[in-house]
């Protein structure tokens, strides 16, 4: 940032003031209305849905009646794009004309030298941008419309292309009237150590530029098209440019994080680019290190409490839990960090082309906090099968949050670890007391009934008071029946629940079994099955006039829509809890034990709870 005053004069300020009428600014950002001598708009410091936000240019001054936020055009322009003071000064300024004081003539001669570097920055993106778009950047554009990237997008994030000749980018700039020593100074030019003679840094690669947060371009990362090593390359270290402070893709992300109040991190710039690309904007990416915490605290400018969410494998875990660790010191009330698991093996952009947007927002909707996910990562350090080891996982865990620097969040932390720890001593105490009724498991997931259990059973008395629920259960069964081909999107579900009634259990793990081991059931495959197996026509009661007069989307005869609809709604009011709490188990499983077994079963709970939570509510007699 420029070396501007940070305490500027009471004139100075008054002049912007008077340059800019407010509703300029918030008109920006807001759709406002005029009343009178008044503006109206819906507030963005709150959630709401009508016009609660007066703009009052005579008195400089914006105000909101529901939520009480009230400022001038620096704190709006301040809250909205997260900027500094300082920073706001100097985009206001630019905007009223007026040229920021600076401190002294040296500080003059250092800004106007960083101004000459974001020039040739400048001038170097438009002409990778060019490149890309000519006849010999095809390769490039190739590249990137192979990996699905729109026009729109990759205009957004101003991409381009470097040529393999050595000397494409410094032949262009040196006519251009750029010196040597400039393009040196800025990493675009190397000079080689065996011939002194200089060459373009970065060849045949894909270019993304990266910004600071005003959407000045500081420096470069480039993708290889070719075999060559690394894959991905930086900008080396500038006057303009700190890989340790800098998040890719900030300037793109500020509208639409201010906007919701959250931000999401990934991994790298393609990530950021990719989900751009499916229309989720708020997303940054450090630049191929782990987070510091200088990015941490950038973050916090965007929202407070991010998203990381990177690759689900052993260098994305590595790279939340450093992170985590380097978050603890620094958090201060308000602001954290939530942590959103991946499959393993999947990234953000496999996600989304795969499962669609909403597969990425039920993940992040599943995230945990820096405290479980701490507490996590402690847990799976070693083994806690001993007094004395869980001992000293307790002693662990109480010197990591000790690290925490202000004292009302390490209060908070304190007395969140030490009900965790009382929750596992008395979980500890339970768990051999637990019995499971299941051995093996199912395709979905599910385990494979123990008919030993069955014996005694009189399924005629069944207590009255349950009768609702037992036809809710038979309902989503006899939909299954009718409808196996539903299977494929509710299996996991399905698989995943417990009736708590042996003989429902029995035929919702056969229509499973049969469903899993057969290649495009019908429905009088599945029946003839099913009837194979012993049961009757009615198949124990579940497909008869009572159950089918409350449920018409568990009929034959009934739409494929309406019966997914229907049998979602029911798996909704019966599962839903149970699929949360088996989720938050697998999760801490997870923590416990990082496997390629525990993520699939995690993926595969997370599939089942999306699928249970996508339908609507239907009147249907329950």
């Amino acid at each position: 940032m420029a070396a501007f005053l940070t305490n500027f004069s009471p004139e100075f300020l008054d002049e912007i003031r008077s340059r800019i009428r407010v509703s300029e600014i918030v008109g920006k950002r807001l759709k406002l209305v005029k009343r009178g001598r008044e503006f109206l708009g819906i507030c963005p410091f709150h959630n709401d849905t009508k016009p609660s936000l007066a703009v009052v240019d005579d008195k400089n001054f914006y105000h909101c009646f529901a939520c009480g936020a009230h400022g001038d055009i620096i704190k709006f322009t301040m809250e909205i794009e997260g900027l500094t003071f300082p920073e706001t000064i100097e985009k206001l300024a630019d905007i009223a004309n007026l040229e920021v004081p600076i401190q002294s003539p040296e500080m003059r001669v250092r800004e106007n030298h960083r101004k000459t570097l974001k020039d040739v920055n400048e001038e170097a993106c438009k002409f990778y941008e060019q490149t890309l778009q000519s006849t010999k950047g095809k390769e490039g554009l190739d590249y990137l419309r192979d990996r699905g990237l729109s026009d729109p997008v990759i205009k957004k994030y101003r991409l381009g292309f470097s040529l393999r000749d050595n000397n494409d980018l410094l032949e262009t700039m040196d006519r251009r009237g750029f010196a040597l020593e400039l393009l040196i100074e800025a990493g675009l030019v190397r000079v080689s150590e065996q011939n002194k003679k200089p060459y373009d840094y970065f060849r045949n690669r894909v270019m993304f530029p990266i910004s600071d947060r005003r959407g000045q371009v500081i420096g470069f990362g480039a993708r290889t098209i070719g075999d060559s090593q690394p894959k991905y390359l930086n900008s080396p270290e500038t006057p303009l440019f700190h890989k340790g402070r800098i998040l890719y893709g900030s300037a793109q992300a500020r509208e639409s994080s201010s906007k919701d109040g959250e931000i999401i991190v990934t991994e790298g710039y393609m990530d950021v680019i990719a989900l751009a690309n499916s229309g989720i904007t708020n997303v940054v990416a450090p630049l191929g290190t782990a987070l510091t915490e200088d990015q941490i605290n950038e973050l916090w400018r965007l929202g407070k409490e991010p998203f990381i969410c990177f690759d689900g494998d052993q260098a994305g875990m590595k790279a939340a839990v450093r992170a985590a660790d380097r978050a603890l010191p620094i958090l201060r009330p308000g602001y954290s960090l939530q942590f959103s698991m991946l499959a393993l093996g999947e990234d953000p952009d496999d996600l989304i082309k795969r499962s669609g947007i909403q597969a990425l927002k039920d993940v992040l909707t599943q995230s945990i906090g820096l405290a479980d996910f701490i507490w996590g990562q402690e847990l799976r350090a070693g083994q806690n099968n001993t007094p004395e080891r869980q001992a000293d996982f307790f002693k662990r865990i109480r010197n990591k949050i000790k690290e925490i620097s202000d004292r009302g969040v390490y209060e908070a932390y304190k007395d969140n670890i030490e009900q965790k720890i009382r929750e596992l001593r008395d979980y500890s105490r339970s768990y051999t007391k637990q019995k499971n009724r299941y051995t093996g498991h199912s395709k979905f997931g599910a385990s494979k009934w123990d008919n030993s259990s069955l014996s005694g059973f009189n399924y005629s008395k069944i207590n009255t008071s349950n009768a609702m629920a037992m036809r809710q259960k038979q309902s989503i069964l006899a939909t299954f029946i009718n409808h196996p081909e539903l299977i494929e999107e509710f299996g996991e579900a399905l698989g995943y629940l417990d009736f708590g009634d042996p003989f429902l259990d029995k035929l919702r793990l056969d229509i499973l079994d049969i469903t899993s081991t057969m290649v495009g059931v019908d429905v009088n495959d599945l029946q003839d099955h099913l009837l194979g197996r012993g049961y009757d026509n009615s198949f124990g009661g579940v497909i008869n006039s009572s159950v089918l007069g409350h449920a018409a989307f568990a009929r034959h005869d009934a739409p494929v829509t309406f019966a997914k609809s229907g049998v979602r709604e029911l798996l909704g009011r019966i599962g839903k809890y149970q699929l949360e709490e088996q989720l938050s188990a697998a999760q801490r499983v997870v923590m416990e034990d990082f496997s390629e077994v525990n993520w699939n079963r995690l993926a595969s709970l997370r599939a089942a709870l999306v699928a249970v939570n996508n339908g609507t509510i239907l009147e249907d007699g329950f």
